[in-house]
């Protein structure tokens, strides 16, 4: 779920669009010359999306987790020209589901120049675009919008008005001497200024039910209505709305009309493979020390159990967001480390993981009879998963002989001490000459390249599952480990 710029909520997308080419047409006549051809925001997706399939390309690259099940949903509801909602539990990717549909539009269409809601020059709706057409013919001024521009949204909130979605009358224009009926003295709302592309309304449950029925007509008819005015705008819009499941949110609903009025409702999930949620977090969050693979794997792991866990509500869901801080929480502990220590390449270690739940704690909601215990409810989970990323790293017969000598190292009474103080360095100066030591950094980071950070952390690592499985004893004081203390 590629980085990607975060509109404000509210507005329209309308930063970061490349320059307009210069050989693109400027005045309607030229336009009419080149050939252009109007079409539709679902034609232009409808055709965009189709050449995609036949190209074997994806059809909305950067959404992970969604491939096999809600991306084909998607993509029979574009082909069908439906509007849709998803529908699912916070943190699953809606609203970058829903952003990524620009990338389905043209990358360029004519607009009036000037004109607030986007009017095809060829067949302008509006009154003032109307009017400059009969006056200026060909001359008519041509702009040209980025497919990045083509997108507005809106949190919806319980202030939200019809003004703020469709329009209202502007006492500006009124006072500048215009008569009260004139549709030229309409302020649009994000609605029609959303014309000709792709407008999403995030949490729509949380809409006012009398403004969702201003929506109605949006929906259905494709235009819209502003306090009594003799005007009809068609629209040209692709709707999306997302939602969290309604047994949960409990402060709204999407009123019958307007759900029956959407093409589609679409189930959103968290990732169902290990694997989807670890290209998630490399995709997502913003690592500026060296995460190892072994890590990722153990929060991939630790957010699966924080989901299935009995002692969560569940019905809240626990957000993708949940493991993305928790591996930049560990990042954040090895920077911290290496500012302390000195160490040339900060890498984050799994005794780090336990300085990182506490700040977890406002991400998850736990039920009811677990309060008083959420932090060591966590620690526990996040050990489980550790334990289970070391069997999977470890458990394997051939690396059985070097878990060994490990354990022998500390049954002849020699202790290692770890923190999220300590050097890698100084670990490893303290277990000393280990022949191992190679064929378990091979076993759990054959990718990445060696160092003493990676090998430090593979060592702890390893060492931590010993203790995990009672193999060896563990002491942790005031931020201080020391393995193999009795």
């Amino acid at each position: 779920m590629a980085k990607s710029p975060q509109p404000t909520y509210g507005q329209q997308v309308t930063n970061f669009a490349p320059n307009v080419p210069a050989d693109l047409p400027r005045a309607l006549g030229a336009l009419v010359a080149s050939g252009f051809q109007s079409r539709t925001v679902k034609q232009e997706m409808q055709a965009n999306l189709l050449s995609r399939l036949r190209a074997g390309e994806p059809s909305l690259p950067g959404i992970v987790g969604f491939q096999d099940t809600v991306i084909p949903q998607v993509e029979r509801s574009i082909l069908a020209g439906h509007d849709l909602v998803l529908l699912g539990e916070r943190g699953q990717g809606k609203t970058r589901l829903i952003r990524t549909l620009t990338q389905l539009l043209d990358e360029w269409i004519p607009v009036v120049e000037g004109c607030e809601i986007n009017d095809d020059p060829l067949e302008p709706i509006c009154a003032g675009c109307r009017r400059r057409l009969a006056e200026l013919g060909d001359d008519l001024p041509v702009s040209w919008r980025h497919r990045s521009q083509r997108f507005g949204e809106k949190l919806a909130t319980p202030d939200t008005s019809v003004a703020d979605l469709i329009g209202d009358v502007d006492p500006v224009k009124i006072a500048e001497g215009r008569s009260l009926g004139d549709p030229e003295t309409i302020h649009y709302g994000l609605v029609p200024r959303t014309n000709r592309g792709i407008f999403a309304m995030n949490e729509l449950p949380d809409l006012a039910e009398r403004i969702q029925v201003a929506l109605l007509n949006v929906l259905e008819e494709r235009d819209i209505q502003v306090r009594g005015y003799n005007l009809r705008l068609p629209l040209d819009l692709l709707v999306v709305a997302s939602a969290n499941p309604e047994d949960y949110t409990n402060r709204g609903r999407i009123i019958t009309p307007l759900k029956d009025r959407f093409g589609a409702e679409i189930r959103t999930h968290y990732p169902l493979d290990l694997d989807d949620e670890v290209d998630l977090i490399r995709q997502e969050a913003n690592i500026q020390a060296v995460v190892p693979d072994h890590l990722l794997d153990i929060v991939a792991r630790f957010t699966t159990e924080v989901r299935s866990s009995s002692s969560i509500d569940q019905r809240s869901g626990v957000s993708a967001r949940f493991a993305i801080a928790c591996t930049e929480a560990l990042s954040g502990a090895a920077l911290r480390r290496s500012a302390i220590t000195g160490e040339k390449e900060p890498v984050a270690r799994v005794g780090d993981l336990m300085g990182v739940v506490p700040t977890l704690r406002g991400k998850v909601e736990f039920d009811v009879s677990e309060e008083g215990r959420e932090q060591e409810l966590l620690i526990h989970l996040a050990r489980k998963a550790t334990a289970e990323t070391w069997r999977h790293c470890l458990g394997g017969n051939d690396i059985r002989p070097v878990l060994t000598s490990l354990v022998e190292w500390f049954d002849a009474g020699n202790t290692l001490q770890t923190g999220d103080e300590t050097a890698g360095d100084a670990l490893l100066g303290e277990l000393g000459q280990f022949d191992g030591l190679g064929k378990l950094m091979e076993a759990i980071e054959p990718e990445l390249a060696e160092s003493p950070g990676l090998a430090a952390s593979c060592v702890e690592f390893a060492i931590e599952g010993l203790w995990l499985t009672r193999r060896i004893d563990k002491d942790a004081v005031d931020g201080v480990i020391r393995y193999g203390a009795s």
